[in-house]
């Protein structure tokens, strides 16, 4: 080990007097190791500070020597010192390593169910936690305080740091129950017209029977009785009355139409987020007048280890006007989906009973009538005024 530290070479003598060499080594105090005579040759190691002497030594004699440096510790850092290059980088990786040491790398959120992390992020950065702030400029116990007002939700916040990754931990306040107006007195009106198939009465004194027909606005359930004495007593009206009742609806399709597509030219710029700061790393910029962009971002790992750094590739698709001629099959495929659109956002909760489809053809579009029979609730709750 000591020699790994000190250095050492392999020397080679050669000469007449090279016993005389040896034995003048020893008197000098030349330590060496690994001695051995093949061929009239002196071969042994020698720590590299007795080079000078062995050298001097040699001259002395007139021993040809041959001097090999061996391979070892301070050798290679003797060596490596002369590069400037490996110095700088070995400096610029202790540096960033003490850096990020001692900044925020990575915000870790933790808790959250219902509150947003988007919404906690903005309320740090508010504050002025982001990604590179360090950690000594962090006031914990104010910024807790502070995010927790901050950010509707949050019944408590606690962070607190591991290495270069700062902790946030959130309890979320427990939502308060929806308010039901269960005591304002109230009358339930007929929405439609139609024909009742099925009554649920909760509170309050049904008006009319199954099988009745009732048009819009008609009483279906009075919040208003008369007890055994004659008394007056008002009611929150309760129930459910289902209907079966009819509804048309038109949509209509122009065989030629203006739209936006695809003209299959695309442009992607690329960004590197380091901690918080953006570099971008493309020249240029995308000169399309009307382009959908679809972002993606992806963290930079080096040997399976994440760094604080990610790339995002914005990817911009150009979309140009272009009118489009439809023929009947294809304008009737459009219309149905627009029916279809239809029933899954206005009609999710009704029964469909029927579904005529009446077809008209115009000189420039198509026109599909569609009349529904359908069965579902047509309460519609009515405060009731006093005065």
């Amino acid at each position: 080990m000591k020699g790994q530290l000190t250095g050492w070479c392999r020397v080679s003598a050669k000469g007449r007097e090279v016993y005389s060499f040896i034995n003048a080594l020893r008197r000098k105090g030349v330590r060496s190791f690994g001695q051995y005579c093949k061929n009239q040759v002196f071969y042994c190691q020698v720590s590299r500070r007795d080079m000078e002497v062995l050298r001097e030594t040699a001259q002395e004699y007139h021993i040809e020597i041959t001097v090999r440096e061996v391979e070892d510790f301070s050798a290679g850092l003797r060596r490596k010192t002369k590069r400037v290059g490996l110095i700088i980088g070995a400096f610029a990786v202790l540096f960033t390593s003490c850096y990020f040491s001692s900044v925020v790398v990575t915000i870790d959120i933790q808790g959250n169910s219902q509150v947003c992390q988007e919404d906690i992020l903005a309320a740090l950065e508010d504050i002025g936690i982001h990604r590179g702030t360090p950690f000594r400029e962090i006031d914990f116990p104010q910024t807790e305080n502070k995010l927790r007002l901050m950010v509707d939700g949050i019944a408590r916040a606690g962070m607190h740091r591991t290495g270069h990754r700062l902790v946030v931990e959130v309890t979320e306040a427990t939502p308060k129950p929806d308010m039901v107006l269960d005591r304002i007195p109230c009358n339930i009106l007929a929405s439609k017209e139609a024909e009742i198939v099925r009554t649920t009465v909760l509170d309050g004194m049904l008006m009319h029977k199954v099988g009745d027909y009732v048009f819009a606005g008609d009483l279906l359930i009075s919040g208003v009785t008369t007890d055994d004495t004659g008394r007056t007593v008002l009611h929150h009206a309760m129930g459910t009355i289902i209907g079966k009742y009819k509804e048309e609806v038109s949509f209509e399709c122009e065989y030629t139409l203006t739209e936006s597509v695809p003209t299959g030219r695309k442009y992607e710029s690329r960004v590197l987020h380091i901690l918080s700061l953006d570099v971008p790393i493309f020249s240029g910029k995308s000169k399309f007048e009307s382009a959908v962009c679809e972002s993606r971002e992806k963290p930079v790992n080096f040997f399976g280890a994440q760094l604080p750094m990610s790339l995002e590739t914005q990817t911009y698709t150009e979309y140009a006007e272009k009118k489009v001629t439809l023929d009947r099959e294809q304008a009737g495929e459009r219309l149905m989906d627009k029916i279809y659109l239809y029933e899954k956002n206005f009609l999710p909760d009704t029964e469909i009973l029927s579904r005529d489809i009446d077809e008209e053809e115009k000189e420039n579009s198509l026109r599909y009538t569609v009349r529904y029979t359908l069965q579902g609730d047509i309460c519609d709750m009515r405060e009731i005024y006093i005065k």
